[in-house]
């Protein structure tokens, strides 16, 4: 195939409004350091001990469950790109916050409120793509969109690296700003694509609640989610306890971005022609293979291999799972159903690291077992979901809004 034409498979046919979006999507990555660091901020910078460290970052887990339900609501009620804008700006404020305050109740707060700002964009992102991005083509959307997260993260990853060695007050400014810089592109170039729902179209998350494929969709998210936040709660602990640097671990997760931006383009138009369950449980097995293997690691080579494996597992799962959900959602609930799904990664980010430290307590081959058991658990869930998805899916068919 020829360069163009393998261009044109992988990037052509997708409106000027998603790349905008994917452009801001790529900006604020590239600013994404807070986050990965924060365990290690606590522990070093503030003094707090690994328990103390895992309650906070389990305050900002409360936080985030609620968070993308209310991105979910305001993405259907006031728009898209009103929610994302509001979201962005808000993060990028109690970032800062977060990176001066000292006494231990400030900092539980700002943990809090930053969990409740720091999803609330995800559910209208989703949203966007949906409304503009035909059906056959939301699956290559959603992982070009992952793409752009990765490709920022990498770099963000090792500069991240290389900054906090100097102190991580740098890491809440870059980030605050590209949280700004993303909510403002948005605001200014993505045309809002929320269509008016008639009468008979009103509906909360209540008619989320009872649609029971959601539903299974929405636990087997949760148990994964679990299992991939411990790449962000425990693995720099356990690389820490090692004997490696926080430089290391920005390495190995350097190398999550570095796989997606290699693997991606080449495997992403192609997910969507299988089965999707199918697909979701291949990927689920992957990333329990990559998790389980850490159990064995002890250097920093070794670790990256292990995230070799769950990368690829997350390229699977991060571009099929939602493309679903794209599916499912009634136009008008598009919100409200992404702000559903997400809210699994909501519960799991309060559940993660509160959970991944007792486990780490016990030992990490320990943890990183637990995470090899429940990957199996949910690809069995999966598989026995896969029957419900594939009729809800053959018999859902919804409009793309004509937004370029």
């Amino acid at each position: 195939m020829t360069a163009p034409g393998f261009l044109r498979t992988r990037l052509g046919g997708l409106p000027k409004s998603f790349w905008v979006l994917w452009t801001g999507t790529l900006v604020n990555r590239l600013g994404t350091m807070v986050l990965p660091f924060l365990a290690l901020y606590l522990t070093s910078e503030r003094g707090l001990s690994v328990a103390t460290a895992g309650t906070v970052l389990a305050l900002l887990g409360i936080g985030q469950v609620f968070s993308q339900l209310i991105g979910g609501m305001l993405a259907d009620r006031i728009g898209r790109r009103a929610t994302l804008t509001g979201g962005m700006l808000a993060t990028g404020a109690i970032m800062l916050v977060l990176g001066y305050v000292e006494r231990l109740e400030l900092i539980a707060v700002a943990a809090l409120l930053l969990g409740l700002a720091l999803d609330v964009f995800r559910p209208a992102t989703q949203s966007i793509v949906a409304d503009l991005v035909p059906g056959a083509d939301r699956t290559r959307a959603f992982g070009l969109l992952l793409w752009a997260i990765n490709l920022g993260f990498s770099i963000a990853m090792v500069l991240g690296g290389t900054l906090a060695r100097a102190g991580f007050t740098t890491l809440f400014w870059v980030d605050a700003a590209t949280c700004v810089l993303f909510g403002l592109l948005v605001w200014r170039a993505v045309p809002e694509t929320r269509g008016g729902g008639g009468p008979k179209e009103r509906g909360g998350f209540t008619v989320v609640l009872r649609d029971r494929v959601m539903a299974g969709l929405m636990l087997v998210s949760l148990v994964v989610a679990f299992v991939f936040l411990q790449s962000l709660a425990t693995l720099p602990l356990a690389m820490r306890e090692d004997g490696l640097s926080p430089a290391g671990y920005g390495l190995v997760m350097a190398v999550n971005g570095i796989v997606i931006v290699v693997v991606q383009p080449l495997v992403g138009h192609r997910l969507g022609r299988w089965d999707p369950s199918r697909v979701l449980t291949f990927g689920i097995l992957l990333t329990g293979l990559g998790f389980g293997a850490t159990a064995f690691a002890s250097t920093t080579p070794v670790y990256a291999v292990c995230a070799v494996f769950w990368t690829l597992g997350e390229i699977v799962i991060q571009s099929v799972g939602v493309a679903i959900v794209a599916e499912l959602a009634p136009p008008h609930l598009r919100g409200r159903y992404n702000g559903a799904y997400g809210t699994a990664a909501g519960l799991a980010a309060f559940v993660a690291p509160l959970g991944g430290t007792q486990l780490l307590v016990l030992g990490a081959p320990v943890l990183w077992s637990v995470c090899f058991g429940l990957c199996v658990a949910a690809a069995v869930g999966q598989l026995l979901l896969g029957n419900a998805v594939r009729r809800r899916m053959a018999t859902t068919a919804v409009p793309v809004a004509a937004v370029g």
